[in-house]
């Protein structure tokens, strides 16, 4: 399966932030989208999903036959920087009522507390109210959510930056171990973390992607490379 974007653009009055974009994405890896601050990574993200109008461009999947269908919305999970979760809810009663309103697209049921033996959640914090929830743990919930259905697409915007230690290294390995028979693309704006999480460094810079070779991914030499082509131009 891949994820294909032809000729993505989008304006915000006379910024270029998205500028003809085509690319193509394909399943099995997790692509670290890496940019500065303000490039556009979750402007690429929300034109994907559908909460942005775009100017131009089309998303389509394609299958291992060559045959391609548009991106529809139940094709796409998306993993918010800062998580959203229903604070008036416990962790238990949001995850049944988003397993009773899915019920027909979640290809492989399991239970409640098995869902949160899944994510490393603790049973005394179970039944909490989402308010009291870390921020962590809140992530933890929000990702729970957008896997249960196996979405063809896992959007993740920054959702490590501010975890701790531990909780990121769980995800970490969550999103490894996912990452068969679906495609993830990862955002960030920390080289180290895209470097030591995903299969394929893409940049983001001045509107455009662009595929890194990670060959020499160690070496200083690659990632002055990295700085270098991330840098504004002096002209901008």
């Amino acid at each position: 399966m891949k994820f294909i974007i032809e000729h993505l653009s989008k304006n915000f009055e006379a910024k270029k932030v998205l500028k003809d974009i085509n690319f193509t994405f394909e399943e099995g890896k997790i692509y670290g989208l890496l940019g500065r601050n303000g490039a556009g990574k979750t402007t690429l993200f929300n034109c994907v999903n559908g909460d942005l109008k775009t100017d131009s461009g089309n998303f389509y999947l394609e299958d291992e036959l060559g045959h391609r269908r548009k991106v529809i919305a139940t094709d796409i999970g998306y993993v918010l920087s800062t998580p959203t979760v229903p604070e008036f809810l416990t962790g238990r009663e949001f995850l049944k009522f988003f397993m009773d309103i899915n019920e027909k697209s979640i290809k492989d049921p399991k239970s409640i507390d098995e869902y949160f033996d899944y994510m490393s959640i603790d049973p005394e914090d179970r039944d909490k109210l989402l308010k009291d929830y870390s921020h962590g743990m809140k992530n933890k919930m929000q990702m729970l959510i957008n896997i249960i259905t196996h979405p063809n697409i896992l959007l993740l915007d920054e959702p490590l930056t501010s975890l701790d230690v531990v909780v990121a290294e769980e995800m970490k390995q969550l999103l490894r171990s996912l990452k068969q028979d679906r495609i993830t693309i990862f955002s960030t704006h920390i080289m180290d973390l895209a470097l030591d999480l995903c299969d394929e460094i893409v940049l983001l810079s001045h509107g455009e992607l662009e595929v890194v070779d990670k060959a020499d991914l160690n070496s200083q030499e690659f990632k002055d490379k990295i700085i270098e082509t991330l840098r504004e131009k002096t002209n901008e």
